[in-house]
């Protein structure tokens, strides 16, 4: 019987565990990041992997570090054939990657070698990319530099944000799984080096993107908002409040207005001016408050004198 063991920790990982046990697959292991505290309490919570690989009764791994002997004896201990890993969130040493018999493979949520890295579902939308996909990689020691094994694409459609996105690339990579697997068991996938040109870094996303900027064309903004939602999301100040936009749309005129003015037009659209046109916003939310409408928002801001009227 086929050994396997599975590392990884979010719920972009879980789909292609749920698929491999629904398939019948034998995994004998499943690494995870350690619980985190979370929430207003801070209670320690498992990832989505472990709660699942618990409830099959899969053994659980939660490991700091791969680095050490001991480590490496555990993984050796298990005799597997194949590991594969999805946003597991640590580096393995070489000596992890060799363990299994045929290795480590990564599904990887980008067309290699575009967006290696941290966050290439966020990266690719913020770009503007008109598609993306998944690759299956062969593991070696770098940062998603190894050699391509499969690949799965998917179009990026008119108002995509990281979520619709997200959830979109949760099934598609276990399907492409499930489709290549039986033949790399099998050693029929010829595995092909990643092309030099092309190659774009998947940045990790940080707090100190939020803040929005209007000296920019209003399509980058825009993009940016699909990006960045719902985590880290995107701000901006207003008569010195933090206003965090949650959902935005270009608007097709060039207003009259220095870049980062807030326009009320027909009492009926919120508008930020850009350095190029401006967008129409059109769910946001104040400090303390619930997610509103545009609408909602001019209904009830109590500064509204502040704002331009056209």
């Amino acid at each position: 019987m086929v050994k396997l063991i599975f590392m990884g920790t979010p719920e972009f990982a879980l789909a292609p565990l749920k698929a491999l046990v629904d398939s019948g697959y034998h995994v004998v292991a499943v690494y995870t990041q350690p619980p985190r505290p979370k929430g207003r309490g801070h209670s320690e919570t498992k990832s989505p992997v472990h709660e699942f690989a618990e409830t099959q009764g899969i053994q659980v791994f939660t490991p700091s570090s791969l680095k050490s002997a001991e480590e490496l004896d555990q993984v050796k201990s298990f005799d597997a054939d194949l590991a594969i890993v999805a946003a597991y969130g640590l580096l393995l040493p070489q000596a992890i990657l060799d363990a299994p018999k045929l290795g480590c493979i990564n599904i990887h949520a980008s067309l290699l070698p575009r967006w290696r890295g941290a966050a290439p579902i966020h990266r690719a939308v913020e770009a503007g990319d008109l598609e993306t996909g998944i690759t299956i990689m062969q593991m070696d020691a770098g940062l998603d530099t190894g050699a391509m094994l499969y690949t799965k694409k998917i179009l990026i459609v008119k108002n995509e944000t990281s979520k619709t996105l997200h959830d979109k690339m949760l099934n598609l990579g276990a399907e492409a799984l499930l489709e290549c697997l039986p033949d790399i068991l099998a050693g029929k996938l010829l595995a092909v080096a990643q092309p030099d040109d092309g190659i774009t870094y998947a940045h990790k996303l940080k707090k100190t993107e939020c803040t929005l900027d209007f000296n920019q064309e209003a399509s980058i903004v825009v993009r940016k908002i699909r990006a960045l939602f719902p985590w880290p999301g995107t701000v901006c100040e207003l008569s010195g409040e933090t206003i965090k936009i949650i959902e935005a749309e270009l608007f097709n005129e060039t207003l009259p207005y220095q870049p980062g003015t807030w326009v009320a037009k027909d009492n009926s659209q919120v508008l930020i001016s850009c350095k190029v046109g401006a967008i129409s916003l059109k769910m946001l939310q104040r400090p303390g408050s619930k997610p509103i409408s545009n609408i909602d928002f001019l209904n009830g801001y109590r500064g509204i004198d502040i704002i331009f009227k056209i």
